[in-house]
């Protein structure tokens, strides 16, 4: 059973739906604060604020993704590779946000995406023969080719800021999977240059 995917996402609905509509308190001392990181010493919200959500739709988007993919790569890499995935993608999706925000004092984030998506491209590394669906495209896209063209929109957004949407930290848990996977299973890559090639 895959009892890591399982806690974390047990873990980030209990803790998020409490801080919804229980403590809102919860959330406020909970959030990434750029500017606060390191005069502040509060390094602890570059993980807590992976489990706090902005509202209902935000978590629920969140927790459909993590199921979709997390489940699975668990199985197939195992647990402690998983929380190791997990956790990187946690702290190091926060890097460009860091850089980006960290002289502005009211610059904050939250939730869990930078995370998810390290765990969904490193799915795509192991599993390239997959499809995904994207609102509101109605067609499977090829895995490939679903993760260039994030990556690209993902870089593009983040250049532009026009929205409240923390596109720094998407990429850098995109990139933090793909990077976890060549450093702790280079043969993974080896596979998948073998199968675009074959």
């Amino acid at each position: 059973m895959e009892r890591g995917a399982l806690v974390i996402l047990a873990l980030t609905c209990v803790v998020s739906l409490t801080g919804l509509f229980v403590a809102p308190q919860l959330i406020r001392g909970a959030l990434f604060r750029p500017y606060w990181l390191v005069r502040r010493a509060e390094y602890a919200r570059l993980v807590t604020s992976g489990f706090v959500h902005a509202d209902v739709g935000h978590l629920l988007f969140n927790a459909i993704t993590f199921y979709s993919f997390a489940f699975v790569l668990e199985r197939y890499i195992g647990t402690i590779k998983f929380l190791g995935l997990y956790f990187a993608g946690l702290l190091l999706s926060n890097v460009g946000t860091y850089i980006k925000h960290h002289s502005d004092p009211k610059y904050c984030s939250l939730g869990a995406s930078g995370a998810i998506l390290a765990v969904l491209f490193a799915s795509i590394v192991y599993f390239p023969g997959q499809r995904l669906f994207i609102i509101p495209i109605p067609l499977p896209i090829p895995a490939p080719l679903f993760a260039l063209g994030y990556l690209a929109y993902s870089y593009y957004s983040a250049r532009r800021s026009r929205d409240h949407i923390n596109h720094d930290a998407h990429l850098g848990g995109a990139l933090t999977g793909l990077v976890f996977v060549g450093v702790t299973d280079p043969d993974a890559y080896r596979t998948l240059l073998t199968a675009a090639f074959d």
